[in-house]
């Protein structure tokens, strides 16, 4: 398939996702320009995680800059390869620690988005578990020795299933989490709907009290705020036994930890990060990846920021030799730099055949009016430090429309207008459309 056409209804997503200032979840590699030498860095860690190890990264770049977009591209990459992921964004009811339960929250948020290839919108654990133990049925099937139906061939069934999930009771909560798998097992084979529905409910954290557990499931544990973390790590260990290649966890939004007033709330939400820092770089995490997602002053803010924390702060600090034109993509952070000009005419480029495509119309600018155009973004008051991808991308999707929608007017009379130009302001500065920008 030509990349600059795409299927109608994924070119709908972006365009009105990309217009809206939000990154589609859909479609991505049929837009994605630079950022080559960041994603080849990623995927090694998806390698990593897929032989057994495990991958603990920042993606660091300001608001506007690609970073969304990066990590969706390699969760995209991840489903297609045989990961399951799992997505979410903090936020002052979701963050990794808090006292009215938001760890908690930010799990079910996570479990909630659980995505895989043949399930990419989320809600995939019901799906994983029932073609794990479809997956057992057929290889008792295929072994042969007894009929397909009937208690001998159950009990070989539930021999194979007790297998993976002994595997698992050494781990921490480990033992229950295998009975909960015994238990859907159970409740599957029973054709027990309800049964499932509970089991369910307790791997994503929805049971309030431990005695409500303990009355409907037997299991004397709940997912908390102080126990999900470890739930994860199981989940990671279970769901490569149930055939997929490992786990991915993204986390975006790390500004809603920077933002928490109480020094002591977000020191405990940086304890946290530690914990995962350190699990997955001494070997005691496997199977399982970590990208977290924030800006430059929630990561590098001494007061407030992830480097307030000392212990994060002089495991992650960039060492000498290290600068913004010669990163060290190894480390625990990338940091996104801007997209060139090339990259983002090519980036226009596409997104104006996509534009026509999805509209049924032919485009009518010309390479001299592309240029134009990002010529005037970039010679805006404040754009040197202050214009991003996104402020670029929807701008250039109104042009689009609003030459879609007035055939008669010129592209070089909406350039120079008031849409794309604010106008000066007296003392020769700017009190326009980008006044908001410090020099």
């Amino acid at each position: 398939m030509n990349p600059n056409n795409p299927p109608r209804r994924i070119s709908s997503t972006i365009i009105n996702a990309l217009g809206g200032g939000v990154v589609p979840r859909v479609g991505l590699e049929y837009i994605a320009v630079g950022r080559d030498k960041e994603i080849d860095a990623l995927l090694h860690d998806v390698e990593t995680i897929a032989s057994g190890g495990a991958a603990f990264r920042f993606i660091v770049g300001r608001y506007g800059s690609g970073k969304s977009f990066l990590l969706q591209t390699i969760r995209n990459y991840a489903t297609e390869k045989g990961f399951v992921v799992v997505d979410a964004d903090l936020s002052p009811e979701r963050r990794f620690v808090g006292s009215k339960g938001q760890g908690l929250a930010t799990y079910k948020e996570l479990m909630q988005n659980m995505s895989t290839k043949t399930k990419p919108d989320g809600g995939a654990l019901p799906l994983i578990l029932e073609r794990w133990l479809s997956r057992i049925k057929m290889e008792v099937a295929d072994a042969g020795g007894v009929g397909e139906e009937g208690p001998a061939f159950d009990a070989l069934v539930e021999k194979r299933v007790r297998q993976v999930v002994g595997s698992l009771e050494g781990m921490v909560n480990g033992f229950e989490f295998a009975k909960a798998v015994l238990l859907y097992y159970q409740a599957y084979n029973a054709g027990d709907d309800e049964g499932k529905s509970r089991v369910i409910r307790w791997f994503r954290g929805e049971y309030g009290t431990m005695t409500e557990a303990k009355n409907e499931l037997g299991i004397r544990l709940i997912v908390t705020d102080d126990n999900w973390y470890d739930f994860l790590k199981i989940f990671a260990s279970f769901l490569v036994h149930a055939g997929y290649q490992g786990l991915l966890v993204i986390v975006d939004e790390l500004v809603n930890l920077y933002k928490i007033p109480q020094a002591v709330t977000r020191q405990s939400n940086y304890e946290k990060i530690l914990t995962m820092y350190n699990d997955v770089l001494q070997g005691k995490a496997r199977h399982i990846g970590f990208l977290l997602g924030g800006t430059p002053q929630c990561i590098e803010d001494k007061y407030r920021g992830v480097f307030s924390y000392e212990a994060l702060r002089s495991r992650l600090a960039e060492g000498r030799f290290a600068s913004e034109d010669t990163q060290d993509l190894l480390s625990p952070i990338i940091r996104l730099s801007m997209l060139t000009s090339e990259e983002m005419y090519v980036l226009i480029e596409k997104l104006m055949h996509m534009h026509g495509q999805l509209f049924g119309y032919e485009p009518r600018l010309t390479q001299e009016e592309l240029v134009r155009f990002l010529t005037i973004e970039y010679n805006r008051v404040g754009a040197d430090t202050h214009i991003t991808p996104r402020e670029i991308i929807r701008d250039f999707i109104e042009l689009l429309n609003i030459l879609l929608q007035n055939p008669g007017r010129r592209v070089e009379e909406i350039l120079g207008g008031e849409e794309f130009l604010a106008p000066a302001a007296p003392d020769g500065g700017n009190d326009g459309a980008f006044a908001e920008f410090s020099l």
